[in-house]
């Protein structure tokens, strides 16, 4: 027993110190209190966390009467104790909120410990002291209009490429970092390249860039890189998640659709670089427009690329109920950043959106001339739903010769089209398609910007609203998904909640600035991604210094470039291009590449063409991945575990995770074995020394110059395989055999299987696949 007295004090002890450390921890992250305390950026988001779900806009679920996200509500004298309030401008000792949240008194306290919410010590006192200032109420700062507020003055302006880069500096000095130099020349063109194109720079333009030493030579790549075809398709990537594009009707079914048109249009937009504003009126109310062009209608698709089903026997009004809906979420989402899919069956629980809102913005999107289920699943006329258009070979010749059609099948289309008489609109009981409470008519939330008289209340009403240049969001939500794109994370990390529960803009000044220029530019979609890639901010190194990493780990700040694996399709497309099996025609019908065997099979209802998976062959194993198939039930497996999107709903920012399955796919997916196949015949047969073949191959796929001692290790390594091949001959041929791209004649398999383990070596690289 006496032993154990000993231990059972250094535990003690232990304990003891680490609960001083956590609190010593907890003083420190406590220290800094705002001299100026901000509604918006201080105390919205305590009370949106910790307060709203019981006192917010949800008069359902709110209790004793009390709001306190609105200043009215919570000046009044209470409901259950008129003698009190809960705030008291100036004088926190008489405000029931503060004398709640700073009670020991658990009958009282406020979250109550049920809850298991609790204020920290910190929280406490940014509300004491915002009543102690006044207690002033602001609007949500996403539904103020955008100002284009003064440019910073930072210290070192030296630094500063553009305005972009005042707002940067300007608050990197703010937080005591400094900018990192600019990246060597041969990282700043990977990243540029797959920034604006998605794919790889290909030697001579690696080149070209090296050798040209004047000061206008990096914006001279940057109008190069804007020019090419491949931009268009790269711009196109985002917009198919956020638009759900998939070339399966959804559901059990999950039979074709062809509604690839749609993004050939998406992909000649952007590179012919046409106004966002046009660009979303086109496919909010291509149909709506004066004498619509076919093209205007075709744009349309994007609204219809929600699940549709197929199934007999489900109820009708159900599922085309369900459409709508979608559409409204989509539109809510995608375009102005908001939940409102949150006020479907009840008020919005944080947000100033009440279920009539909702309903309001569900009727422009409720008087499409379609049904809940159409057909079943059959042949090629099944393949698009009423309302559609049918696309011709003389129309492919004449007016849409951005259509990339292949043969002379017809070709049909799902698009928009309104009934002639207008369907009335109800609030749905708890959403529920035939639980129809009171009527209401197309209208938008007056939160955000009230709707117009002079505005028709159809979709193409709908999309002026959108793109009045009062409303706070329109511009501001596309400049923060475009910035995310660039940088990697938005300047409002949650790219679809720009609402209480969202997260605060990192530099809300420069978001401002930028849309509200981008809006004056006429909506300007490649002058605002030029903006971003000269910036400095853009061009700095990705290296991260220990003191960086502990003080901003997660770069909110920008005083580095940002570093992480790029997208699902861009890795298939960096393997393609650089082993030169890329084929880069520009869009026509969805491919099938290689996939592991009974995938769809085992996932099907036994009808429709796509009950089997049917690999293509020849040119179609080798498009960008931006190409590949989607089926929604089944969605292509080696895109999935680099986290492309199934494209079930809009989705406007991917996760980003690091599996070991990753590893996996690189190691031994047929494209990528058959890339390195492919590579190192060319290799082989080029007439120059095995450390040349090395560095060429390096460039190729990792971008740039390989050090000596990787150019060592890299030729030591194929020595060591080619001794291994030379005995074991069986095993070359059967390395070789990968894939169907036809093998050249007369080859010395053992150096080509060598040469091949040393590319697939490089593509696995970290670096190889990702922007640095």
């Amino acid at each position: 027993m006496n032993k154990r007295v000993p231990l059972l004090v250094l535990i003690i002890a232990i304990i003891l110190y680490s609960i001083q450390g956590c609190n010593t921890a907890t003083e420190k992250a406590e220290v800094h209190i705002p001299e100026k305390i901000s509604y918006n950026f201080d105390i919205r988001p305590i009370l949106s966390d910790k307060c709203f779900s019981c006192h917010g806009p949800d008069g359902n679920k709110r209790e004793a009467g009390l709001r306190l996200d609105n200043e009215e509500s919570a000046y009044k004298a209470l409901k259950e104790n008129p003698g009190a309030h809960a705030l008291v401008p100036g004088k926190p000792e008489l405000s029931e909120v503060f004398l709640r949240i700073s009670t020991k008194d658990t009958t009282i306290m406020m979250p109550p410990p049920s809850s298991n919410l609790k204020l920290s010590s910190n929280e406490i006192k940014l509300i004491k002291k915002w009543i102690d200032q006044g207690a002033k109420y602001e609007t949500h700062w996403s539904f103020v209009k955008p100002k284009k507020a003064p440019l910073p003055e930072p210290e070192e302006k030296d630094w500063v490429k553009n305005e972009i880069d005042y707002f940067i500096l300007s608050k990197l000095e703010q937080k005591g970092l400094t900018p990192n130099p600019e990246a060597r020349k041969e990282y700043l063109l990977k990243r540029l390249s797959l920034d604006l194109t998605g794919l790889p720079p290909g030697l001579d333009l690696m080149d070209d860039f090296l050798e040209d030493n004047s000061p206008a030579a990096y914006e001279k790549l940057v109008d190069q890189l804007l020019k090419s075809p491949a931009y268009g398709e790269k711009m196109a990537l985002h917009w198919l998640d956020v638009a759900r594009y998939a070339d399966s009707h959804g559901f059990q079914d999950d039979s074709y659709r062809s509604q690839w048109p749609w993004r050939d249009w998406v992909i000649y937009s952007f590179n012919k670089n046409l106004p966002y504003d046009k660009f979303i009126t086109y496919q909010l109310a291509g149909d709506l427009i004066p004498n619509a062009t076919k093209e205007q209608i075709l744009a349309t698709g994007f609204n219809r690329n929600h699940k549709i089903t197929e199934e007999g026997g489900v109820v009708d009004e159900e599922y085309r109920v369900s459409y709508v809906i979608d559409r409204t979420n989509t539109f809510s989402k995608a375009l102005i950043g908001v939940t409102m899919e949150c006020a479907q069956c009840h008020d919005h629980k944080y947000d100033p959106f009440s279920q009539k809102n909702y309903y309001q913005l569900y009727s422009f999107f409720n008087n499409v001339k379609e049904v809940g289920i159409e057909s079943t699943v059959g042949g090629p006329e099944t393949y698009a739903k009423k309302p559609m258009i049918e696309i011709s070979n003389d129309e492919v010749n004449k007016i849409l010769k951005f259509i990339n059609k292949q043969d002379t099948n017809k070709l049909i289309v799902s698009v928009m089209g309104d009934r002639d008489t207008l369907r009335k609109t109800f609030i749905l009981d708890r959403g529920a398609y035939d639980a129809p409470g009171a009527e209401v008519m197309a209208g938008t939330p007056e939160s955000i910007l009230s709707f117009d008289p002079k505005y028709p209340k159809n979709r193409l009403g709908l999309a002026q609203w959108l793109f009045d240049k009062r409303n706070p969001l329109t511009a501001r939500v596309f400049v923060n998904q475009l910035w995310q794109e660039i940088f990697g994370r938005g300047i409002v990390k949650t790219s679809g909640d720009f609402g209480m529960q969202g997260e605060l803009p990192t530099h809300p000044e420069l978001l401002d600035w930028l849309a509200v220029d981008f809006m004056d530019s006429g909506w300007n979609v490649k002058r605002l991604v030029k903006q971003m890639v000269m910036s400095a901010t853009y061009r700095q190194s990705a290296i991260i210094s220990p003191d960086k990493l502990k003080a901003d780990p997660e770069n909110v700040f920008l005083s580095r470039a940002p570093r992480y694996r790029i997208k699902a399709e861009l890795v298939r497309d960096l393997v393609l291009s650089s082993s030169g099996l890329l084929v880069k025609t520009i869009g026509g019908p969805s491919v099938k590449p290689y996939q592991p065997p009974g995938l769809w099979e085992t996932a099907s209802s036994g009808r429709g063409i796509l009950r089997n998976y049917k690999q293509d062959h020849d040119q179609d194993l080798y498009r960008r991945g931006m190409y590949t198939f989607v089926k929604r039930t089944v969605p292509p497996p080696v895109m999935g575990i680099f986290d492309a999107s199934n494209r079930d709903q809009c989705e406007v920012n991917r996760l980003k995770t690091n599996t070991p399955l990753q590893a996996l796919i690189m190691m031994n997916d047929p494209t990528v074995l058959e890339a390195s196949r492919v590579l190192a015949a060319k290799l082989d047969r080029e007439p120059i020394e095995a450390k040349e073949k090395v560095i060429r191959a390096f460039r190729l796929i990792v971008c740039r110059k390989p050090s000596e001692k990787e150019i060592e290790v890299l030729s030591s390594y194929y020595s060591d395989q080619l001794n291994v091949f030379k005995k074991q001959k069986n095993r070359a041929e059967s390395l070789l055999s990968v894939g169907e791209y036809p093998l050249p004649q007369n080859l010395n398999k053992s150096s080509v299987a060598a040469w091949m383990q040393v590319i697939s070596a490089l593509y696995n690289l970290e670096e190889t696949i990702t922007k640095t």
